[in-house]
């Protein structure tokens, strides 16, 4: 077929008139957004610690992408939608991608990275460089504070990351019926903030890692906030006693820990009282409104502490609390262990425990909207930095909503709303001798959205203005 046909798309008429579509529309770009988020690197510090967490092994005179060119523009990708390094193969001609990075956007001879470049940067990583991002992330934690706060919720969770292939370290998981990694999530439960995040081989962890994870963790914070209340939290899988002597172990710190529904011999029988009290309450007052022809009670819970000490808790100064909850479809039984004294049961499951629950949603935005355990690299650690750049692009979102699109519709969105919304915009790219222009659609819907968010980051100073990436080498006017 000729060439001109090949790049001419053909569509049923309408009202009378045929309707073509040919590839000639200039330098156009679908990710406008890619502009916001580079707005934001200019206000973190993220990426500068990442790169520097990074031994840089490359002869210098041979390369054409530095370290901190690459780490921004995979993040960009990934906080865009674009889960895969073999995107960089269409994107890396792309104006707005090409602007974001800090390179000229219709340079025809300066593209992006490509895929293979990527695939070796993977490669190239050391535990040394895997473990010093891993600490970069709870460093820009601390950053995100100005002031040192009075109390942090570590909300500890493991999560599957489904494999598909021959990874390496990747194991059959009994619970979740599949071949897996189960990273280590580790976010602060008060704000939604990631802390840090470590990838795992798919087995169940032992008590002796996720204390050691949790003891290197509780020591970076405490050289910054050494009176920071801190109480770590988790589910049944962190009750472990090397966990529990960490905490304990450090100053101003408690620990709130599910232990399930109880063992039947041994934590159930602790709580049969209290369950026949409250199935006797639910059956009064599922009688009285019958009687009053009101709407019966689902459930009724209370609460209270038991007397019990594992053989592995010896020396552990630990507190059984319980919930006696008693619905239409029998017992519900639910137990934690925690070491804080003051509190009542009540205050300590509802208001300390139960919403650890919301953790579930902030990886849920991690995996999902920002494709954290898209991991099919073969190597264990190339696929730990696949995860870690998804794990900047989570932090990056969380920057732009709660600091430049605050008091917006979009100030709770998730990551996938934000990509959709304010990323996904057509822009037709122009270049001039002393400047850029881009031209946006008159009828985007989010025109005085956008134009309150670029006004916001306008008026922000730019962070660390000597390195070459945070140089602002034009201002950009956004027309219609």
């Amino acid at each position: 077929m000729p060439k001109s046909t090949q790049e001419q798309l053909r569509f049923h008429p309408s009202n009378g008139k045929t309707i073509r579509a040919d590839f000639n529309g200039g330098e156009l770009s679908s990710d406008f957004g890619t502009l916001l988020l580079r707005e934001t690197i200019l206000q973190s510090g993220l990426i500068c610690k990442m790169t520097d967490a990074i031994n840089d092994r490359r002869h210098q005179s041979y390369i054409d992408h530095s370290l901190k060119e690459l780490l921004v523009q995979r993040v960009l990708q990934m906080a865009c939608g674009y889960e895969d390094a073999n995107d960089s193969n269409r994107l890396r001609k792309d104006p707005m991608f090409k602007l974001a990075t800090g390179r000229n956007p219709l340079d025809s001879d300066n593209h992006l990275a490509s895929a293979p470049t990527f695939t070796r940067l993977g490669q190239s990583m050391t535990r040394s460089d895997i473990y010093r991002m891993a600490e970069a992330f709870v460093h820009h934690f601390i950053s995100s504070y100005k002031l040192p706060p009075p109390v942090i919720v570590i909300d500890l969770d493991h999560t599957p990351a489904i494999t598909h292939g021959g990874q390496q370290m990747n194991l059959f998981n009994a619970k979740y019926q599949d071949y897996c990694y189960l990273p280590l999530m580790i976010f602060e439960g008060l704000s939604g903030k990631l802390i840090t995040a470590i990838l795992r081989p798919g087995k169940t962890p032992t008590g002796k890692e996720n204390a050691a994870i949790l003891e290197r963790v509780i020591r970076l914070l405490r050289k910054k906030w050494p009176k920071t209340h801190l109480l770590v939290r988790g589910d049944s899988h962190f009750a472990q006693p090397e966990l529990m002597w960490v905490v304990q172990n450090a100053p101003h710190s408690d620990y709130v820990l599910g232990k399930g529904a109880g063992h039947k011999t041994a934590l159930r029988p602790k709580a049969k009282e209290l369950l026949d009290e409250a199935r006797q309450a639910l059956k009064v007052k599922t009688e009285l409104a019958r009687l009053n022809n009101m709407p019966e009670p689902d459930r009724l819970r209370l609460y209270g502490e038991a007397e019990y000490q594992a053989k592995s808790w010896k020396g552990l100064d630990t507190r059984i609390i319980y919930k006696a909850e008693v619905n239409q479809k029998g017992d519900n039984p639910r137990f934690i262990v925690t070491s804080m004294k003051e509190a009542s049961p009540e205050v300590i499951y509802e208001e300390l425990y139960c919403p650890r629950g919301q953790d579930e949603n902030f990886i849920k935005h991690l995996k999902s909207d920002l494709s954290g355990d898209r991991l099919s690299d073969q190597g264990f650690l190339a696929n730990h930095l696949r995860m870690f750049y998804a794990c900047a692009a989570y932090v990056l979102h969380y920057e732009l909503r709660t600091k430049t699109l605050k008091g917006t519709e979009l100030e709770k969105a998730q990551p996938s709303t934000v990509i959709m919304k304010l990323c996904k915009v057509a822009v037709k790219v122009v270049e001039y001798k002393d400047r850029i222009k881009l031209h946006l659609p008159r009828s985007c819907p989010f025109k005085r959205l956008l134009q309150h968010v670029t006004e916001v980051f306008y008026q922000m100073p730019i962070l660390r203005p000597g390195s070459n990436f945070h140089k602002t080498q034009s201002r950009y006017i956004a027309t219609r």
